[in-house]
């Protein structure tokens, strides 16, 4: 299978490893609706590829990725279209994640603020750079949980952290969520060449049938609520974009940015 025409993302097939790169860094590999739209286009590709046994998401440069781009936001002229548009959009990345066939490993080689910290609770394994950290601002922001994280992140951090994290802010450092069992490898960034991305074709070659299968059985035991989950934040979500909270914090967002620029 050919993987072009991706403008938001770099996917380049090496081997069976498919690697997906957020591909933004002039904004700090902030993701908008198109590369949402990438995301779930080469999510749902790979199903079909045979030659493909593991997909890797990192980002290019120092940054996995610095979550929404909050400046369409401020900018669309319908808002509550934009909104509902963009809410569909997510929630169809989300089911991407879910309903993946393949092994999805997140490479979080910096910080991952927002979605780029939900999608690591939505991957089968997780690694990380020592520089890397988890961000979930969603209540500045007011919103909630999303990607599944409301489900996802007490089930792996357990619900003390896993609140600190999705309400109070709180972000989690590289060691933290290794001890919280959100990564299960730390990684130096000048082990990536040597180290990582050997082991990571290595694993890439495991027999297919076996891998799949094995997937398929780890994930059934809570697929069924983290689908619920995903249904309920999208619902909720919406509600928040009327939230008077939201307006604020897009409006404050906006003079940050305003004020940085002088």
């Amino acid at each position: 299978m050919s993987y072009q025409g991706y403008q938001q993302l770099l996917v380049e097939q090496q081997g069976k490893l498919l690697v997906v790169k957020f591909n933004n860094p002039k904004k700090k590999n902030c993701i908008n609706r198109f590369t949402y739209q990438e995301m779930t286009r080469v999510l749902t590709e790979v199903n079909d590829d045979e030659g493909v046994n593991l997909v890797v998401f990192t980002g290019v440069g120092d940054i996995f990725t610095a979550g929404n781009d909050l400046t369409q936001s401020a900018q669309s002229d319908d808002i509550d279209a934009f909104f509902k548009q963009s809410n569909a959009t997510f929630k169809a990345m989300v089911l991407s994640f879910v309903n993946c066939k393949k092994i999805v490993f997140a490479l979080v080689n910096g910080p991952a603020i927002g979605i780029g910290a939900t999608i690591v609770g939505l991957s089968d394994v997780a690694w990380c750079s020592e520089t890397a950290y988890f961000h979930t601002p969603f209540t500045k922001l007011g919103l909630v949980p999303e990607g599944g994280s409301s489900y996802m992140l007490p089930l792996i951090l357990g619900r003390s952290k896993a609140s600190e994290t999705l309400l109070l802010n709180e972000p989690l450092s590289a060691q933290e969520a290794y001890q919280f069992n959100f990564v299960s490898r730390v990684f130096k960034t000048n082990e990536l060449d040597s180290v990582i991305w050997p082991k990571l074709r290595q694993y890439s070659e495991l027999p297919t049938n076996s891998l799949l299968q094995g997937k398929r059985l780890i994930k059934e035991g809570f697929l069924e609520k983290l689908l619920k989950a995903n249904e309920a934040e999208c619902k909720q979500l919406l509600l928040q974009f009327q939230h008077p909270e939201f307006f604020q914090a897009i409006m404050d967002f906006a003079s940050r940015k305003a004020k940085s620029k002088l």
